[in-house]
């Protein structure tokens, strides 16, 4: 009798082992294939991921009304640059790589654009530093060749900027002591359409080709609504 039970609990662990490898046979082909779909959608997710809209109710918590002094002297408000879509950043003049690396972005981005579609946008450069970013400091750097074209720099009071800062949800503080501060600052690019409203958003070292394919996508909606 035991002899007996011995050969039945061989066998059933023999049954269990070789179920066992014809499950493993079975799953073997779904992990690679699972694991080809994983990667795939990883490389599509590189050449094509930008950040989602921030929402709130379904409108974009992004973006408000302003009031500040471009680089020519002139008091502009939001409503100065309405027919025009805007691309903005939020950045200052002193600002030692981050600030010109995004604004050379954007640069490099338009640059893939047509003329006319070039057209159709106003680039902003807001600053964070209204301390030392006077006009006259503002009107110097915006011309930078490196830059995007038309580019208009804003400054205003210290209550001015943090109001327009706020409606961007953009955050900034003073990280040093004397004249040779820096800023800790966001670094984002947003889009808004021509009436104001919040399109989307290009973060730091965003890739060029990918912002230039994003703002024709934008004009082409436009077109066609």
């Amino acid at each position: 009798m035991q002899s007996f039970w011995s050969r039945l609990s061989g066998g059933l662990r023999q049954f269990a082992a070789g179920r066992a490898w014809v499950w493993i046979l079975l799953a073997a082909p779904m992990v690679m294939m699972l694991t080809f779909l994983a990667l795939m959608a990883s490389e599509q997710g590189d050449t094509v991921q930008r950040p989602a809209p921030v929402r709130v109710s379904g409108e974009a918590a992004i973006g408000g009304p302003f009031e500040l002094v471009a680089h020519t002297g002139e008091t502009v408000t939001d409503q100065t640059f309405r027919g025009k879509a805007l691309l903005i950043y939020f950045g200052y003049t002193y600002c030692p790589d981050v600030c010109p690396f995004s604004l050379q972005i954007l640069a490099s981005a338009m640059d893939r654009l047509s003329e006319e579609e070039r057209s159709a946008f106003q680039p902003l450069l807001i600053t964070v530093d209204p301390e030392r970013d006077t006009v006259d400091q503002l009107a110097q750097y915006v011309t930078s060749p490196a830059f995007p074209d038309g580019l208009i720099g804003l400054t205003g009071s210290p209550e001015q900027v943090a109001a327009a800062a706020g409606a961007y949800r953009v955050a900034y503080r003073r990280a040093g002591e004397g004249d040779d501060y820096l800023m800790d600052h966001s670094s984002i690019i947003y889009l808004m359409d021509a009436e104001g409203n919040f399109v989307d958003i290009f973060a730091h070292g965003s890739d060029p080709q990918m912002i230039a394919a994003r703002l024709q996508d934008f004009l082409e909606q436009n077109r066609s609504s």
